[in-house]
């Protein structure tokens, strides 16, 4: 009997990163992740994000706007 495990078998080891994932998720499946906030993209580039967001899935919720006085 080998000794106790504390993770599935296959679970655990070498994490990718973020932009490793959806790189490959482009390269591999086609797949594009985008966030809004990405500092890479201009504004024109953010704004055909959002517009293909809000076809593809929805509106975004209101983002309400904190007043300090």
């Amino acid at each position: 009997m080998s000794g106790m495990r504390f993770t599935p078998k296959g679970y655990g080891g070498h994490r990718r990163d973020t932009e490793r994932v959806k790189r490959e998720g482009w390269h591999e499946q086609k797949m594009l992740a985008v966030s809004l906030d990405d500092q890479r993209l201009t504004w024109p580039e953010r704004e055909l994000v959002r517009q293909l967001g809000e076809k593809l899935y929805g509106k975004l919720p209101a983002v309400r706007e904190v007043r300090h006085d």
